[in-house]
């Protein structure tokens, strides 16, 4: 009896510990989940404490802000699980109002009871409380008034239901459609929408527009994701997409704009198997289109500008400001300056990004396996329009690439536009013609 009551004591003071232990790793799991999804860089503002929100993001009816998701009163701290869920997976606030799809919340209904429970924990236990009242909007009334929101969600919203993996196929490509379906809402920056703002396609079966690239948003263009060769994913091997997510840079390219964020905040940290996963799902996704080629180099202009012709237009502007990095041939130095021969971001239908980082320039974030920073210098100061849209149009145009022309409008609508948008950086110093 005595050696009863005494194991039946050991095994009840256990119990604590091992509730402890099992929260603990619910919230380590949640922590991870929170990282797929990059949740802080939409949840945290430029300078303040992480996920207490007051980021703004620009939408065509005007700004929204991101919302305080801490454990504090002023933002999550009295949801329930149930209105935590009823806000991430079917778009509905705790006040019944429904939230503006800059929540991609559409992605989101494709995530599981489990992982919801896992992220639910790590908000609540996980992350610091930071008293931050929530934003108003910037949009004018009537644009404002919640009530259509609902019509919307009722009208594209998916069902929330249980992610199914297609029967049959690679577990490995199973697990990188519900994480690029799902959490990481890939489709909501690389997905093109409609007028009424939904995304064309939430998943392959939906069409071919599923990540095929979206329209300009704060002077950058999500790309395709796809296969085609020229503006796509056609030309990278799955080992490419893997480097590229988890350090920012392959021997093809370097992130720029809004993606660096996701490679800063989310991507490196992700696990290899999950990685894997990614690049081998989207490296199932078809070219958008049916007479898509490889790309094919040409050295005609790599030869010229050996020789000392500069006489392209366009020429003299890329020997002045880009050769030496970029390199005669266009090849760049790999993994350091990215080729522009076949890039797939130089040839995009709409040249936004390629003119805005001519314009403003970008730096390659750090990551924990590639810890140095490689950063272009805008030259905004330096071009003008006419500079800028040549050498736009000679890189472009120069060693097979098939990108369509760029003028000098182009340019000075998107610098105007950027001199609205950024601080530090005059972008207007140079008379526009």
């Amino acid at each position: 009896m005595k050696t009863m009551l005494i194991a039946t004591l050991l095994f009840s003071a256990s119990l604590p510990v091992l509730a402890n232990e099992a929260d603990d790793a619910l919230i380590k799991k949640g922590q991870y989940l929170a990282r797929a999804g990059d949740c802080v860089a939409c949840h945290t503002a430029k300078g303040g404490k992480p996920f207490a929100g007051g980021l703004p993001m620009e939408t065509p009816i005007g700004t929204v802000y991101s919302t305080n998701i801490t454990p504090d009163a002023s933002g999550i701290g009295q949801y329930s699980f149930e209105d935590f869920d009823q806000a991430v997976r079917h778009g509905i606030g705790k006040s019944g109002s429904t939230l503006y799809p800059a929540m991609p919340f559409p992605s989101y209904a494709r995530v599981s009871d489990d992982d919801m429970q896992a992220l639910y924990a790590y908000f609540m236990k996980g992350v610091e409380p930071v008293a931050e009242p929530n934003k108003a909007t910037d949009i004018p009334w009537p644009l404002s008034m919640r009530w259509p929101l609902s019509i919307w969600r009722g009208l594209f919203a998916p069902k929330v239901k249980a992610w199914e993996p297609t029967a049959n196929a690679d577990p490995v490509v199973n697990r990188g459609a519900y994480l690029v379906e799902g959490l990481g809402h890939c489709g909501a920056c690389h997905t093109p929408r409609a007028l009424t703002m939904q995304e064309k396609a939430l998943n392959p079966a939906e069409g071919s527009q599923f990540l095929a690239g979206s329209a300009p948003l704060e002077g950058w263009i999500a790309k395709s994701l796809r296969g085609d060769h020229k503006d796509g994913l056609g030309s990278w091997s799955e080992a490419d997409l893997v480097q590229f997510l988890k350090t920012g840079r392959s021997d093809r390219s370097s992130v720029f704009g809004g993606m660096s964020d996701v490679v800063e905040h989310s991507m490196q940290y992700m696990s290899d198997a999950d990685l894997t996963a990614i690049a081998r799902y989207l490296k199932t996704l078809p070219a958008s289109d049916p007479n898509d080629k490889p790309h094919v180099y040409d050295k005609q202009v790599a030869d010229a500008l050996w020789k000392g012709d500069d006489s392209k237009p366009g020429a003299a502007v890329y020997i002045d400001n880009c050769a030496a990095c970029h390199r005669t041939d266009g090849h760049g130095y790999t993994r350091v300056f990215p080729a522009l021969a076949g890039n797939p971001v130089v040839q995009t239908d709409d040249p936004t990004s390629l003119i805005h980082i001519v314009l403003a320039g970008g730096t390659v974030p750090a990551t924990q396996t590639a810890p140095s920073n490689f950063t272009m210098p805008g030259f905004a100061w330096r071009l003008d329009d006419q500079q800028v849209a040549a050498v736009v149009n000679f890189i472009r145009t120069s060693w097979g690439n098939q990108g369509s022309e760029v003028t000098a409008k182009d340019v000075s609508n998107l610098r105007t536009n950027d001199m609205k948008t950024t601080s530090g950086d005059d972008l207007g110093q140079v008379t526009k013609h």
